[in-house]
């Protein structure tokens, strides 16, 4: 599986689970809307730390450097 997500995706997504999360468990997002967003954060988090998301390969996205 090859890296396709730059450091600044991966920060960037860390901070969006991190907020999410905190929005659920401090009960101000809450029910199914609440569980879905949670989902979404433990997507992001765990995409974020191995470098790959697959919806980037079916789209064609690559946000890592190249190396020459």
């Amino acid at each position: 599986m090859k890296k396709n997500m730059g450091t600044a995706d991966r920060t960037i997504r860390t901070i969006i689970a991190l907020i999410a999360a905190y929005l659920y468990f401090a009960g101000v997002v809450s029910g199914p809307l609440g569980i879905v967003l949670l989902v979404v954060a433990v997507i992001f988090l765990l995409t974020s730390l191995v470098s790959f998301c697959p919806l980037y390969t079916l789209v064609g996205i690559k946000t890592c450097p190249t190396k020459r």
